[in-house]
């Protein structure tokens, strides 16, 4: 096999690497479609806007999971506590079933909330972006829900870490 063209790997895997380490939040995008629990994880989430009340995440555009969920009419973003880490992993698996295990609940507009998580927001999606080889995806902000005394998932370095957890 041939060795990928200098230029062009090593600087995707250095802007990987680097990128890496903003600790960042982890999410589940989660919503009930076809009767079906579908879902993903996501690290790329931020507040945007109090008025209108808007978060953005990020989407990679090869996501097999992604055009399902835009088929349903709200979106359950779930804030993965410190106990979710295996959870994320199954949110990020393609090759088995994202929810064997996890306790959770649907709205009745068909949002899924993680139970265990810091925080749930019932949203719809306002706006997406295509930026690069991902879609920055605006959502509006329906419902909340927050549960102050979980402490949140945090990814570091490629890592699923609790908070205050060194390394």
């Amino acid at each position: 096999m041939s060795e990928p063209a200098a230029g062009i790997a090593e600087p995707r895997r250095d802007l990987r690497r680097a990128f890496s380490m903003f600790p960042s939040g982890v999410i589940g995008v989660c919503a009930v479609v076809d009767g079906k629990p579908t879902g993903m994880a996501a690290s790329s989430f931020t507040s945007v806007s109090l008025e209108p009340p808007l978060v953005s995440i990020c989407i990679d555009q090869k996501s097999t999971t992604w055009p399902v969920l835009t088929r349903a009419a709200r979106l359950g973003i779930s804030v993965l506590s410190s106990d979710h880490a295996e959870l994320c992993r199954a949110l990020s698996a393609r090759d088995r079933d994202r929810f064997a295990g996890a306790s959770w609940h649907a709205s009745d507009h068909g949002a899924l909330f993680l139970h265990g998580a810091t925080l749930w927001l019932e949203c719809s999606v306002s706006e997406a972006i295509t930026a690069g080889d991902h879609f920055i995806v605006l959502l509006e902000v329906l419902e909340t829900s927050l549960f102050p005394d979980l402490s949140p998932l945090i990814f570091h370095r490629s890592e699923l870490r609790a908070l205050g957890q060194g390394g």
